[in-house]
């Protein structure tokens, strides 16, 4: 049986609950999150892993973020497992890379990856994006607008103006 390693900290933005595997981090909610919501994801998708005390497996996730949010950290630096279809992967991976302090569109994601029709997929792969944040989907946003966010549309404008993008 795989185990899923699962801790939570808070820091000034709220609580944060996350979940790794021996690959690297796989779920982590988003600031203020109900743990209800963050165990519901487990038990989606890990119903079949033995949960275990995370605390010391998490501690990077932990101090990486509090960095991120003291303006110490631009680029997140952790061994991710992307639990999600190819394309989703590939999607979420090229959305890694939009740095701190820009956007893009879900048109130039679809276009990076080889799939320029795809921008609703690559909308499709942020929605369903398991590591908030650290695959920083609110980085991405419409040709014409802001677009969603699966954090809430007010969350999502803090953090593009904690960047200073807004």
């Amino acid at each position: 049986m795989n185990n899923l390693y699962v801790s939570s900290f808070e820091n000034d933005w709220g609580r944060f609950y996350a979940a790794s595997t021996e690959k690297g981090l796989t779920l982590l909610s988003m600031p203020g999150e109900k743990e209800a919501i963050f165990d519901a994801s487990i038990e989606k998708y890990f119903a079949d892993f033995k949960i275990v005390n995370g605390n010391r497996k998490n501690s990077n996730v932990e101090k990486q973020l509090k960095k991120y949010f003291n303006h110490q950290l631009k680029k997140f630096d952790l061994k991710l497992n992307i639990c999600a279809s190819p394309f989703h992967q590939k999607a979420l991976k090229q959305v890694y890379n939009i740095r701190y302090g820009t956007t893009a569109s879900y048109g130039d994601i679809a276009r990076a990856i080889g799939s320029p029709r795809a921008y609703r997929a690559v909308g499709t792969a942020n929605a369903k994006n398991k590591i908030p944040l650290i695959i920083p989907c609110h980085r991405v946003v419409a040709t014409n607008g802001i677009g969603g966010y699966g954090g809430g549309l007010n969350m999502k404008k803090k953090l593009l103006k904690f960047e200073g993008v807004l």
